[in-house]
């Protein structure tokens, strides 16, 4: 090979470097999800939280908005007009709150959670408190609704 064909071998490759990086440097880098890139819900139209309305700590009792029990055996939504506690599994949840309808929302998205105490405090039974609440917590930060602990 010739030092001319060398030369021109070596221009070629240089042209064909610089076409590679010019286009790597105008590729478009990912995007953030956006929140209407977010997958619907069916919750969007409930307006954001407003704690300005929400009761004091000390009359937890004439909360509004939905109520959740964390349970050993599941997650338990607090029927409030008789105040009995119907048990879901966790992938019932976000079909359950959609359901509420926005008149059970008066305060926004948000839900007031509590923790039922096991009349067996075993480790397991505690494994599975644990494992329900992160369940719960999960789905919530999901459907983009806020949660207030009971007290």
């Amino acid at each position: 090979m010739t030092a001319e064909n060398r030369v021109v071998t070596l221009l070629r490759t240089m042209v064909w470097l610089l076409l590679l990086l010019a286009l790597v440097a105008c590729s478009r880098p990912p995007q953030p999800e956006t929140p209407a890139a977010r997958q619907s819900t069916g919750l969007e139209s409930i307006p954001e939280p407003d704690p300005a309305k929400y009761p004091g700590l000390s009359d937890m009792r004439s909360w509004k908005n939905p109520y959740l029990v964390v349970r050993e055996d599941g997650i338990g939504i607090v029927d409030l007009s008789n105040r009995e506690i119907r048990m879901l599994k966790p992938e019932e949840i976000p079909a359950e709150l959609v359901s509420l309808g926005a008149s059970a929302w008066p305060y926004g998205r948000v839900v007031l959670v509590a923790q039922a105490v096991p009349q067996n405090a075993s480790e397991t039974t505690k494994a599975d408190l644990r494992k329900n609440r992160a369940l719960l917590l999960g789905t919530l930060k999901e459907l983009d609704v806020q949660f207030k602990e009971a007290p």
